[in-house]
């Protein structure tokens, strides 16, 4: 009997990259039946042995509510390999904890020191996961609140595909520095405020110059 991994990869048909298509949850049935998702995406969690090998996405913009509509693999779980993890060098720990936030400008918030933040929320980038190839501009200081904060809406993002806007929650003059809403593999978190608030704010002062 196929474990509900092993039937999700049969029906997503991952290729050599670790890419599916996008799997609709009505493809749910028949053989495929045990992927129902009656409580959330209990086969696909953090833990699972599918996610710890594929990044798994999920789209909830098709239908109203918060329902999971359909789910796809967007490649290999590099955090999960020996060569990449989601370690942060010492010495850009060091550097990095003693700047303050560049959301809120804090040096610390309740006990709470500044937190190394990895400016990509996904956190998918091979060279960036390494710690041999890491740079210090790759990461930034966050306060827990403007961490948090961002997790939420990177989150956000990875399970709908569109990035956070800028003006509409914040009211800047423009959503993004860079490309639109939509997240693409080109630009990935390039030109979202969360990505680089100081280079967000840096470039409006550009612009109006």
């Amino acid at each position: 009997m196929p474990t509900q991994q092993e039937l999700f990869l049969e029906l997503a048909q991952p290729d050599e990259n670790g890419i599916s298509r996008w799997v609709s949850t009505s493809e749910f049935v028949g053989r495929y039946s045990t992927l129902e998702l009656l409580n959330g995406l209990n086969w696909g969690r953090k833990s699972s042995t599918i996610a710890r090998k594929y990044i798994l996405e999920t789209d909830k913009s098709i239908t109203t509510g918060n329902k999971i509509d359909r789910i796809r693999l967007n490649g290999f779980n590099t955090c999960h390999t020996a060569t990449h993890t989601q370690t942060i060098r010492s010495d850009i720990k060091r550097e990095i904890a003693k700047k303050r936030c560049v959301v809120l400008g804090t040096t610390r918030s309740c006990d709470h020191k500044t937190e190394v933040d990895h400016k990509d929320g996904r956190k998918n980038d091979p060279r960036v996961m390494n710690t041999t190839t890491q740079i210090i501009d790759d990461f930034q200081p966050l306060s827990k609140p403007a961490n948090d904060a961002k997790r939420q809406f990177c989150k956000e993002c990875k399970e709908t595909g569109k990035r956070y806007d800028a003006k509409k929650y914040m009211g800047y003059p423009v959503p993004f520095i860079k490309g639109d809403e939509n997240y693409t593999e080109e630009l990935k978190c390039i030109g979202c405020f969360w990505y680089d608030p100081i280079a967000f704010r840096q470039s409006l002062k550009i612009k109006n110059s």
